[in-house]
Formats: structure tokens, sequence, C-alpha cells
């Protein structure tokens, strides 16, 4: 639960650091822990007395897991790291406008990303889980002025996971099988990618044919509006969602160290694609060791082209609120 000596960058191994000791940040060292993807997980947080304590449980833990150093440190000690994880941030209280709470945690977004830059973290790459997922990642690749390809957020990542495993439901399948995307905003204005759906390779309209459970409209709408609204569901019954977060991010963080160039839906800069400019949103990025390395250009019908142009217009208004923009 120490931290990391005097030891070179080389010498110690992949290090991650997670801002943020709360359920989600937790669960994601968790996660890796168990996965065994660094050498080095740091957890950050302002209650010190928390973030120790998560450390030691999860150090506890070691010798059923691969090993890993793990401790409560410093942003000192992002100066080493290979990945920066921000989970840091307050969540939305009754009567608190949306508006309201991408201020606070923009502000908190603002603070956490100059003490990063004062530990010289300047090869790190930084993943934003905290919501508003997009709009914070905007924030943060601006207020670090790091390449964009650095700055990634969690993004839809989370919502096609969602998206696969209800329509692997629906369809009795196994859920590695379907391969779909929610693309644009994570949030209300999120868009499914029914047109490209598809299961083992076949177009999901023709494998419904040969499944034989149907798949109208109507159950098309209510699969996507269960992928939409699955976190309020998930939030009323037990108070937060983490399980599925933690390991949305130990998988986007196993596609960087092993340099995977994996597909993933994760939010990033979309510059001039769909009519889209100067705004981070989720699109199928190919990740590897160096961040996105490429947005892929999708097939988009001509009504997901409208859909996500609007969801690009919802974010971009609440980056604009923020005085970001420009």
């Amino acid at each position: 639960m120490q931290g990391g000596g005097d030891m070179t960058k080389n010498q110690r191994g992949a290090r991650v650091v997670i801002i943020g000791a709360g359920m989600v940040g937790a669960t994601s060292a968790y996660a890796l822990m168990i996965r065994g993807l660094a050498a080095e997980i740091v957890l950050i947080d302002v209650n010190l007395r928390r973030a120790r304590g998560e450390a030691m449980d999860l150090a506890h833990g070691q010798p059923f897991a691969t090993p890993t150093r793990i401790w409560a440190g410093d942003y000192d000690d992002c100066r080493y790291a290979d990945i920066i994880v921000i989970t840091a941030g307050v969540a939305q209280k009754p009567g608190q406008t949306r508006l309201d709470l991408t201020r606070k945690n923009v502000d908190i977004m603002h603070d956490i990303v100059k003490d990063i830059l004062k530990a010289q973290a300047d090869q790190a790459i930084l993943l934003i889980v905290a919501n508003p997922v997009d709009v914070l990642s905007y924030a943060a690749w601006k207020f670090s002025g790091w390449p964009a390809e650095r700055v990634i957020g969690l993004g839809t990542l989370l919502d096609t996971a969602r998206f696969r495993q209800l329509l692997a439901e629906h369809c009795g399948i196994d859920s590695r099988n379907v391969h779909a995307y929610i693309i644009g905003e994570h949030g209300d204005s999120e868009v499914p990618v029914w047109s490209l759906a598809n299961v083992a390779g076949a177009r999901l309209d023709d494998f419904c044919v040969v499944c034989g459970r149907g798949c109208s409209l109507e159950t098309k709408t209510a699969i996507f509006e269960r992928v939409k609204n699955a976190a309020y569901e998930i939030i009323d019954a037990k108070g937060a969602t983490y399980y599925a977060i933690g390991l949305g991010t130990m998988r986007l963080i196993e596609a960087i160290l092993h340099d995977q160039h994996s597909i993933l839906s994760v939010s990033t800069l979309i510059q001039n694609r769909f009519g889209i400019d100067d705004v981070y949103l989720s699109l199928p990025c190919v990740v590897a060791r160096s961040g996105v390395t490429r947005v892929l250009d999708m097939p988009l019908s001509a009504d997901e082209v409208a859909a996500l142009q609007v969801s690009a217009s919802v974010l971009k208004e609440a980056i604009a609120s923020m005085g970001l923009l420009g």
C-alpha cells in the first residue's frame, strides 16, 4: 500500500491512477486487480481516509488475485502514470438542475487537471468517467492542452454493452455474438444504430427472420428505452450504478495498455463528421496504446445522422453554457 519510491517508470511497469475513490473508482480498481492489467494502482481522493480504506481492502485480496501494488496516493503519483482515470464528481441532488451539476463538475475537473499538470504527467492518457462525461471530456481536453487522442471519455461504452446484452436476451443468444452500437451523448439524446446491428455477421433484421422471436418496431423501441433508462432504474433500486461501469473502464484500459486496436464506442473530439464539429461525443473508435487512433466512418441511415446531429447540438449547447468553446 505504499508509494512507488524512486524507481523509474520502466522499472515499475504500468501504473494506473484513479482519481475518485467512490464506488465507481473502487470498483474500477477491483476489476483492474482481478484482470491483472496494472503493476500499480493508485487511489486519490479528497477523502484520504476513504482512499486508504479502499486501498487496504483491495490489498488484502492480493493472495487471491494477480500481484498488484495498490496504495492511496496524491497527485505527485500521477507523474509516472500510464493512465489517469477521473471518476470524481458530485452526484445530482433533488431540486438541482442538470446545468448546476455540470457547472460544479466542470469546476472540479478544472482543479483536478490543474493538479495533474503540476505533477508533469505529460505522457499519460486521461480517461474521463465522471458525468456528464461528454462535457467533462471536452473540458479536460481544453484544460489540459493535451492532444485530443489522449483525452478519452467512457462515453457510450456502457450504453453499447447494455444494448448488446438486451438484444442478446431478446434473441436468446450469447451477447458476445451481438454487434451493435449506441452513439452520440451518454445521456437522453443517445442514438441506437439499428441499421448496422448484426448477429454473427447477419443483419439483425435478417437474423430475426431465422430467430423467430419477432423484432417489431415496438420491440425495438422498448429495448432502446430500457437501454436509455437503465441507469435510472438501477439507481432507483440500489442507489448507484458501478459494477458495469467499472468493468467498462477496465476494458478501455486493457485496450490501451495492451495496444489492442480495439473498436470501442468512446467519447472523443469530433471534427467535420456528419456535419458535426468541435464537440466530444461517442462514435466507434480504434483504441490503442497511444489513445484514440481513428474515428470510424459509419454508413448511418439518414434518420440516424439526423438524430446524431440533434445529440451533438444538445452537447454543444451544454459546452457553450460552460464558456468552454473557442
